[in-house]
């Protein structure tokens, strides 16, 4: 049986103004998509696990205090607007989404003005952004990782905290990494992607 919007409701256990919003987002998906690939039809048919639930397990990992995110290689906004749905569910934060596609970056631009999401969207390339330390930094499905970490590093401050959506070969990827990386890891096992990991990334500096 399909994973539904009333399962992501009940495991997530978010506001019904949130789960508004998380319906609203996925509708919107669902008319620009019949026009320019944002998704693929297979990962819309299961938008409450595949993007919705693995978007928003991120969210009950970032500290209360966080207040500035940044979100790499956006797409069609996951995580980086689930991010930014919670954030105005806590009435706290702004999120930059990042990417480079025109087209996907006005898709992510109708959905905040349309879900009013304290976010921006910019269609320059991560390594154009102006460096600037972030408390947050997620990613999904944007680079391996020792070339997400390259496209981190500049946004990386004192306390920042990398949140990134990784698949099965999290731990080769890891490995590969800290031939050029020193960092602290804990690995989440993902609760939509069985095969899947949450990594939670602090304290990174180039070797």
């Amino acid at each position: 049986m399909a994973y539904s919007f009333e399962d992501f409701a009940d495991e997530s256990g978010v506001s019904r103004e949130t789960l508004t919003d998380y319906q609203a987002w996925h509708a919107l998906l669902l008319k620009w998509n019949r026009k320019i690939n944002l998704v693929s039809p297979t990962a819309l048919d299961d938008f409450w696990r595949r993007h919705a639930l693995d978007s928003w397990q991120i969210w009950p990992h970032v500290p209360e205090t966080a207040s500035k995110f940044i979100d790499l290689g956006s797409g069609a906004g996951f995580p980086g607007l689930s991010m930014a749905i919670g954030c105005k569910s806590r009435g706290q934060g702004h999120v930059t989404l990042v990417e480079s596609a025109g087209k996907k970056t006005t898709f992510l631009r109708t959905v905040i003005r349309e879900l009013e999401l304290p976010a921006s969207a910019t269609s320059e390339r991560a390594e154009k952004i102006t460096a600037a330390p972030y408390d947050i930094i997620t990613a999904r499905a944007f680079a391996p990782l020792p070339r997400l970490f390259a496209y981190a590093q500049p946004f990386w401050g004192e306390g920042s905290l990398g949140l990134f959506l990784k698949g099965e070969a999290a731990e080769e990827e890891l490995t590969a990494a800290s031939k050029e990386w020193t960092y602290n890891v804990e690995t989440v096992p993902s609760i939509s992607d069985p095969t899947g990991y949450l990594l939670k990334i602090t304290e990174l500096r180039r070797r």
